[in-house]
């Protein structure tokens, strides 16, 4: 029988070095350098989302609610967004918005109202207490940022932007419809 530590082991992913050879030994055609960058990637993405995903539940926040928080306050003064806006966004169905908004709205985190100008169309607005909540996010997020970044120079993350930002207006040009979640991939 193996040891529980052998076992936590096997069931442990892979290094990014053994992910690769793997891919190699299956795909000769396989570029390691291209390779390496873009699990990497992927793997830091994965890592950093559950990161946040603690942090914003130590708030009483979900990642979806943070989301929503984070789209009123881009949309700036008076973060007010209608609920197609929001889903599209947020790449979500109408129904999923709804959902989400009705919970949110429950919680203190955003007011919904009728436009008084248009009785058809509703308003989403944050609220005092969704903006706090949303400042506080953004305080725990800062800390671990800096903390993941204090082995970069000033100018190693200049560069580090700038190359992640010529990869995602590539990602972004080639795949135009790709915001939010895809509905071929819900």
């Amino acid at each position: 029988m193996p040891e529980p530590s052998d076992a936590a082991h096997d069931a442990a992913e892979p290094s990014l070095e053994e992910q690769i050879a793997a891919y190699q030994r299956e795909f000769q055609d396989l570029d390691p350098q291209v390779e390496q960058v873009v699990s990497a990637l992927q793997r830091l993405n994965r890592r950093m989302n559950v990161a946040y995903g603690r942090q914003t539940a130590t708030l009483g926040l979900s990642n979806a609610e943070w989301e929503v928080l984070k789209a009123l306050v881009v949309s700036g003064a008076p973060y007010r967004l209608g609920p197609g806006e929001l889903a599209k966004r947020l790449g979500l169905t109408p129904a999923a918005m709804t959902h989400r908004i009705d919970r949110m709205a429950s919680e203190g985190l955003v007011t919904r109202e009728r436009d008084e100008a248009n009785r058809v169309r509703v308003i989403v607005e944050l609220t005092h207490e969704g903006r706090e909540k949303w400042l506080e996010a953004m305080r725990l997020a800062t800390v671990f940022e800096e903390d993941l970044l204090q082995d970069l120079s000033s100018d190693d993350r200049h560069r580090l932007g700038d190359v992640l930002t010529r990869l995602l207006r590539r990602v972004e040009d080639a795949q135009p419809d790709a915001e939010g979640r895809l509905k071929d991939l819900d």
